[in-house]
């Protein structure tokens, strides 16, 4: 079971290895920046899903300036950089969109496990690889990075500090760093906290408390 039809598989990993290439070398911005305001984008869950009109509608350069227009604010055509051969920006959003087309594991989770610095670091030993090569390296390093929580992943990942988030949900603090620490399990927890802090860290309340595997 695969996140969307394969129909638009190639589409879709042409396009976010060009919105990434196009970001940071005919931009000018930083790669994690970028990236990070992909996944928070409702751009983001519409590609995840495949949707038509993002995949393949639109370029790696529109998806580009679309992201970062509603970000910050709109911004000037810039002639696209070409290269002698890929880029590893460019490789790396070719293979970030079939993993996330096979595994369904949304680009924050990965980015909550694996951040795409972790991603750029493959890039020597696995661009030449056939792909499930990555696949299975990149599920190996997802199983060694669950080592916390994934509600201290998600606040991390989203720049607030507990007491900010104690302050966002209603939550007590020490409640909060109980939670993170694994000193009481969030499953059990009050299902108005679990709610409030998916809402807070804008993901399903069911990514805060899978188990580990």
């Amino acid at each position: 079971m695969h996140a969307y039809n394969d129909l638009y598989l190639n589409d879709a990993r042409r396009s976010l290895a060009n919105s990434l290439d196009y970001a940071v070398y005919s931009l000018g911005m930083d790669l994690n920046d970028y990236y990070n305001m992909f996944i928070r984008s409702d751009i983001c869950t519409r590609f995840e899903k495949g949707d038509p009109f993002i995949v393949s509608g639109k370029s790696g350069i529109e998806l580009t300036l679309l992201i970062v227009s509603r970000n910050m604010g709109e911004q000037e055509y810039r002639e696209r950089i070409y290269h002698q051969g890929k880029t590893p920006e460019y490789w790396a959003g070719w293979a970030l969109a079939f993993y996330q087309w096979y595994t369904t594991c949304s680009f924050s989770r990965l980015e909550c496990e694996v951040p795409i610095s972790g991603i750029m670091n493959m890039y020597d030993k696995y661009h030449e690889m056939d792909i499930m090569h990555f696949v299975d390296r990149l599920n190996e390093m997802r199983k060694a990075a669950r080592l916390t929580t994934y509600l201290k992943k998600y606040r991390e990942l989203r720049g607030y500090s507990q007491s900010q988030l104690s302050d966002m949900t209603g939550i007590p603090l020490r409640t909060l760093q109980h939670y993170e620490q694994g000193d009481k399990p969030l499953a059990k927890a009050n299902a108005a906290y679990i709610i409030s802090l998916a809402r807070a860290l804008e993901c399903r309340p069911e990514e805060l408390i899978e188990t580990f595997g």
